[in-house]
């Protein structure tokens, strides 16, 4: 009998955020602190369900409404809505936008890897050094041919942006329809952002080398607590090479894919609700792509979730439920910005090794601390103190409770490195 290939497959390790989440539950220790965990909470460390929503959730409740299946697409009004939120009202109705409801922005993200793969057929996907680990695994699994280049995104000496680094390798490694995969705010892990005019300079060398842009929106509202400011770069990459005025570039990108998370901003994590929004040139139909994007989804989940999006349409249709959502948005990236602010005057109280500001530089939910593998190790031995080995920290596990023993516990580490 033929030996089945499955007896020699071995045993993968779980993906590391969900591994530490699961090694941080199981730790007994009464002052744990988890700073792995990309979801939002309170000043108690409890999760916060955002007012606006709980509104939404009664008036749903009070309709008596059904659970029938949702079109392939998914709920249009909702698609409706989050293409608004991601391109503002005006150029949300260009004809040259399509939405497809997807499951949350890791569906998204795949959804657009397999899309690129069979359609636009790059030979190269660029990615950030460092980026969401999901990212490198999605273009993996979703375009095994595609061969990933990372260009160097975090420059660990300045602890900042390295601006210049990324425009070279795009200069001197991408070619005419390769794929290269941006934040366009708060970005994960390094919270570091370009700003305006790096973003118009990237907008340069995208358009001169005929690149296809998948843009990672995750953080949009979350980050500045603006929703309108953390989309900039999204709108500026449209109107510069799609929109219905005459675009800049004379021989524009073949079009441009965005993935829109809906976890963080409507604190929606558990309801999986996302979208991808495929740009096409107006002087193109986008019907074709459209209908691949349409078989795609069929083939995977033939539909995608009813009650999240429902959730968002309910907030977005009403004005009183809208501006009480902006004002949740700004409640909770205020929070992650005060944490910040705090965290950092804590380590320099305690006379903490290091220069500390690049904390309070960074934007949204995550710091990349530049603690080493060793250093975070020993946080989570000894200290109790939970972030992944990169040295991401989750802002939002910290609070007025724990900022002090979680700057203690870096400084003991950075003194026993030494």
């Amino acid at each position: 009998m033929a030996r089945s290939s499955l007896e020699d497959m071995p045993v993968l390790p779980l993906a590391e955020s969900f591994a530490l989440t699961a090694a941080y539950n199981a730790d007994s220790f009464p002052d744990k602190v988890n700073l792995g965990q990309g979801v939002y909470r309170d000043e108690n460390s409890r999760p916060w369900v955002l007012p606006s929503v709980r509104s939404a959730e009664e008036r749903l409740h009070k309709q008596n409404l059904n659970h029938e299946y949702l079109p392939i697409t998914g709920h249009s009004p909702f698609n409706q809505k989050a293409r608004q939120l991601i391109f503002g009202r005006e150029l949300a109705n260009h004809q040259n936008i399509r939405t497809i409801q997807t499951v949350a922005g890791t569906g998204a993200n795949h959804l657009a890897a397999l899309f690129c793969a069979r359609y636009v057929r790059p030979k190269n996907v660029f990615i950030s050094d460092p980026s969401w680990d999901n990212h490198y695994s999605i273009w993996e699994t979703a375009g095994p041919d595609i061969t990933q280049k990372l260009y160097p995104y975090y420059d660990a000496v300045a602890r900042s942006f390295n601006f210049e680094g990324t425009m070279a390798e795009l200069e001197d490694s991408a070619e005419e329809n390769d794929i290269v995969v941006l934040h366009p705010c708060a970005h994960n892990p390094t919270g570091h952002d370009p700003t305006h005019d790096q973003w118009r300079k990237i907008a340069e060398i995208v358009g001169r080398k005929r690149l296809f842009v998948v843009f990672d929106s995750a953080y949009q509202g979350f980050a500045s607590g603006d929703p309108d400011a953390d989309a900039w770069a999204i709108r500026n990459f449209y109107s510069t090479f799609f929109g219905y005025s005459s675009p800049l570039s004379k021989n524009p990108p073949a079009g441009m894919l965005v993935c829109q998370s809906l976890s963080k901003n409507f604190g929606l994590y558990g309801e999986r609700i996302g979208a991808l929004h495929l740009i096409t040139h107006p002087s193109v139909s986008a019907e074709g792509a459209y209908s691949h994007l349409i078989r795609l989804v069929r083939s995977e989940i033939s539909c995608p979730a009813l009650f999240g999006a429902r959730i968002v349409d309910t907030i977005w249709s009403d004005s009183e439920l809208r501006t009480h959502w902006e004002k949740d948005v700004k409640t909770m990236a205020l929070r992650i910005q005060g944490v910040r602010v705090a965290l950092k005057s804590e380590l320099e109280k305690i006379n903490t090794k290091g220069d500390w500001s690049h904390i309070t530089r960074q934007i949204g939910m995550f710091s990349y601390t530049g603690l080493s593998k060793s250093q975070v190790q020993l946080l989570r031995e000894v200290h109790h103190v939970y972030m992944l080995d990169n040295g991401r920290m989750s802002m939002s596990g910290l609070n007025g409770k724990n900022i002090g023993y979680v700057a203690r516990a870096i400084k003991d580490v950075i003194g026993q490195a030494q």
